[in-house]
């Protein structure tokens, strides 16, 4: 089955066993330590990690399409952000009474506005298979309409990330109006539980973040399937030379449409994974410049490598955190000065370097018996 094809690659075997142990020895400390102990990790800490997990499954959205379709998509925190609002519709719906102004139906903020009744968009999100099919159908659809209009036109280039960039902004822009019945500039807050699991229970928090990183764990395994099938040489061909490819017969932007449709509904599962998580969507999520952020991670780990893109989220975000503490007057000047140094030291990011590394020390294994057999 193409789909377990990539579980024989060595590659993704490391992969996959880094990120579960990972997961294990989390777990094992936040459950098994008290909170005393140096190794302790702390509910906080486990939630920051999945809120990295989510990032991360959205930087392999990305690399999918800039890293083997030649897309470079400064939208994609749009596709995040509707996977996003999905569940944190979701979220609003199972409050009912305990809300601030007890309505069993309405959420807060429309009850502050004085709405009469609840829109009819927002129907059905009170039933989770609804709602967890809205993660993966709102951003699905928007991806498919954008792309179908845009790739059948055969915009390229610098014209396509522009058009991206523009439908995020516009997204954002009609987001923050309150008659949107979305939350407006506050969004949607105040989550109480999630599948009937409390989401200030420390076991919740930990569930989230074991859940986030299986989902990582699915997505990296689909997109190197993808990557490693005749679609995937396909769509690097079209990345490489998209007029020879037409040329040869290829219908190439089915090719981009189906592999940007895959990528946006993954950064709808990472976008809905993130919001139990940090509590919180509001239009921000929509900005361009979060778009541009998460490319740069992805250029930072390493392009068209998939790993590399979880590398270069989770150092960014790692970074941003710690930069945040120690310096918060400057902190987005270290960052800066991280991905100058990145760019011009490092290329091909960090994945390369690996790749580089690897490759050298092969390279030295195998001309070590030549030269003992010369020596003889």
């Amino acid at each position: 089955m193409w789909l377990t094809r990539p579980l024989r690659e060595r590659s993704t075997q490391l992969f996959l066993g880094i990120l579960l142990a990972a997961l294990a020895l989390v777990t094992l400390l936040n459950l098994t330590l008290p909170a005393a102990h140096p190794l302790h990790v702390s509910t906080y800490t486990v939630t920051l990690l999945g809120k990295y997990l989510s990032y991360a499954l959205l930087a392999v959205a990305v690399d999918l399409v800039w890293g083997y379709l030649g897309i470079l998509s400064l939208g994609h925190g749009a596709f995040f952000a509707l996977g996003g609002y999905a569940m944190g519709m979701y979220l609003m719906r199972q409050i009912g009474d305990r809300g601030t102004y007890g309505d069993p139906v309405l959420p807060d903020f429309m009850v502050f506005l004085n709405w009469d009744s609840l829109p009819w968009y927002w129907l059905g999100f009170d039933m989770p298979w609804f709602a967890f099919l809205m993660v993966l159908l709102a951003p699905g659809l928007l991806a498919l309409v954008f792309g179908f209009l845009a790739f059948r036109s055969r915009v390229t280039g610098v014209y396509l990330s522009i058009i991206t960039q523009a439908m995020t902004f516009a997204l954002m822009l009609a987001f923050f109006r309150n008659e949107m019945g979305f939350g407006g500039n506050n969004g949607l807050t105040d989550f109480k539980e999630l599948l009937g699991f409390d989401l200030r229970s420390d076991a919740t928090r930990l569930g989230l973040f074991i859940a986030t990183g299986i989902a990582l764990a699915l997505g990296y395994v689909v997109c190197r399937a993808i990557v490693a099938s005749k679609l995937g040489r396909v769509s690097v061909a079209c990345r490489d030379a998209e007029a020879r490819t037409r040329f040869l017969g290829y219908r190439v932007e089915r090719f981009q449409l189906f592999v940007f449709v895959v990528s946006a509904m993954l950064a709808g599962v990472a976008g809905a994974l993130y919001v139990p998580q940090v509590g919180i969507i509001n239009p921000s999520e929509f900005s361009p410049i979060f778009s541009i952020e998460v490319v740069l991670w992805v250029a930072l780990g390493g392009r068209a490598t998939l790993y590399g893109a979880v590398i270069g989220a989770l150092l960014v975000n790692y970074a941003k955190t710690v930069f945040t503490g120690v310096m918060p007057d400057a902190w987005l000047f270290a960052l800066g000065g991280l991905f100058v140094l990145v760019t011009v030291f490092l290329p091909k990011g960090i994945a390369g370097l690996l790749d580089l590394r690897i490759k050298r020390r092969s390279a030295t294994s195998d001309s070590t018996p030549a030269t003992g057999e010369a020596t003889a």
